[in-house]
This record gives C-alpha cells, sequence and structure tokens, in this order.
C-alpha cells in the first residue's frame, strides 16, 4: 500500500494554515500548548506529543501523522505518538484522507483485526509506525505532553502519570459520514482542520524558541 495521490503534502499543510479561519478561544488553547511544548524544547531539547482519543482510530492518528511532518517542516526535534483508551483499527478512511494528501502507508504488519503502517512523506527522512494501541503502549516515549482530540478522551482519562501536562483540543469525530456520499468530504474536512491546528501550534513553537 502506498500513496495515491498527486497532492503535495507540504502545499496542503501550508493552504489548511491560511484557509482555516481559528477563533479567538482556540487559538488561546493552541498557543498555551505550543508554549508548554516550547518551553519542554528548550528545557531537554526534545519533546514527546501523545494525540489521544477513545479509539485511536480518526482523530488521534491525525493528529499524530501532521505533528509527524510539522516536526520535520519546522525542524524541530519532536517526537509524535497516538494512542486511546482502547484498541480498534487505523480506521481505513483516516488512511484515505491521509494517502489522499500524499502520506505514504505501507504494511508493516498485516492484521485484519489492526494492521500496522509504515508513514512517510516525500522527502521524510524517517517513517513512523501506525496502528490502533492503548496511550500507554511501550511504542510511546515517556514523559509525554498528552494531548486529548475526542470529550470520550477527556472523560475516561482524568489521569495520566505519565503525561508532563494534558491539553484537551477536541475535533468533531468524522465517524457520523461513514457509508455516506458526504463520507470524503467530511474526513478531508477534518484532515484539513487539524493540519492547520497543527501549523498554528508548530509554527508558534519555532518562532518562541528562536
Amino acid at each position: 500500500m502506498s500513496k495515491t495521490s498527486i497532492i503535495s503534502t507540504e502545499n496542503f499543510f501550508k493552504q489548511a494554515s491560511k484557509k482555516i479561519h481559528l477563533e479567538e478561544d482556540r487559538q488561546k488553547i493552541l498557543f498555551k500548548i505550543a508554549e508548554k511544548i516550547a518551553k519542554e524544547h528548550i528545557k531537554n531539547n526534545e519533546v514527546n506529543l501523545n494525540f489521544i482519543c477513545t479509539h485511536n482510530s480518526r482523530r488521534s492518528q491525525l493528529g499524530q501523522v501532521w505533528a509527524f511532518f510539522a516536526a520535520a517542516y519546522f525542524d524541530l526535534n519532536i517526537n509524535c505518538f497516538s494512542g486511546g483508551t482502547e484498541i480498534t483499527a487505523f480506521y481505513r478512511n483516516t488512511v484515505k484522507t491521509l494517502q489522499y494528501v500524499g502520506f505514504d502507508f505501507n504494511v508493516e504488519d498485516f492484521s485484519h483485526q489492526n494492521p500496522k503502517y509504515l508513514i512517510s512523506f516525500k522527502g521524510s527522512r524517517k517513517s513512523i509506525l501506525g496502528f490502533s494501541k492503548r496511550f500507554d503502549n511501550k511504542i510511546n516515549k515517556e514523559p509525554f505532553i498528552a494531548i486529548t482530540t475526542c470529550n470520550n478522551a477527556a472523560k475516561n482519562c482524568p489521569f495520566i502519570p505519565t503525561a508532563i501536562e494534558r491539553f484537551h483540543l477536541p475535533f468533531t469525530d468524522p465517524k457520523a459520514s461513514d457509508g455516506t456520499k458526504e463520507q470524503a468530504a467530511i474526513y478531508l474536512k477534518t484532515n484539513e482542520q487539524i493540519a492547520a491546528e497543527i501549523f498554528y501550534i508548530f509554527s508558534k513553537i519555532k518562532n518562541l524558541i528562536d
């Protein structure tokens, strides 16, 4: 399995940052996240981020993949992970919307229930391993800054002992569109929103460090 798109990942990332309007309250949350990450980056020259959602199948995966891209784009030493409170699978529609914007997915370990993918992009010097897992899976380096992306995760994870700090950054779940004619468009919209907000966070981190 590999990418099937002629869309440039970099262009999509930059265009999303220009296209998506972020309300002032949302910008404040994003800036707080950036401040904390920048502080840890300055102190340790490395930061671990863990995007957490209940099933680790859609929004948390999108958060991890775009943060992985942003770390390379802005030349920051930030390790990006994701996890859930339950194990399901890296949902196929999530894979498709990321492939559409230029990410490469190669099957590392096939499983009907929960396949593992090596994810990369044009020009990337490394890849990340994508699959559904708990937030405390051994692959997720500790300590980390936790970013929860759905309301259920906020309710089900009141305490994460290995988190330096936890921020709640909810996104609308595209799951409701599964099996409908609007499915691809809705997933792409969520993809774009998360890309834009990751761009905002990482651009602020870069400015704060520099």
